[in-house]
């Protein structure tokens, strides 16, 4: 078993626990991931990167984290292999050659 599948065994055993499946369609699930992704940049508004509370950013984190996890469950996605998918995706969107060290979109490459 990877850690991705262990720690949404743990994600899922907490929530059955608290019968709170009932609550975790896709679309609500998708919808917590993006309020905590809003909290996460809570942490960081008006301040600089280092003021950041590094143990909220955490918190907020692992939220993150949590929501996307079980979002990949409802679908049986693979994280890794989704993850790893996009990076080749990416990888033909921005070669090397002209997008190293620079901060535009494939489409302005």
């Amino acid at each position: 078993m990877n850690e991705i599948t262990e720690l949404t065994e743990s994600l899922i055993k907490f929530r059955d626990e608290r019968d709170w499946a009932q609550f975790h369609n896709p679309k609500d699930l998708a919808l917590a991931l993006n309020i905590e992704a809003g909290e996460l940049l809570e942490t960081f508004l008006w301040k600089s990167s280092e003021q950041a509370d590094i143990v909220q950013v955490k918190e907020e984190l692992a939220d993150v984290f949590a929501f996307a996890f079980l979002l990949a469950e409802q679908y049986g996605f693979d994280v890794k292999q989704i993850v790893l998918e996009k990076i080749e995706k990416n990888a033909l969107k921005y070669p090397v050659e002209k997008s190293k060290g620079v901060a535009k979109k494939y489409t302005e490459l």
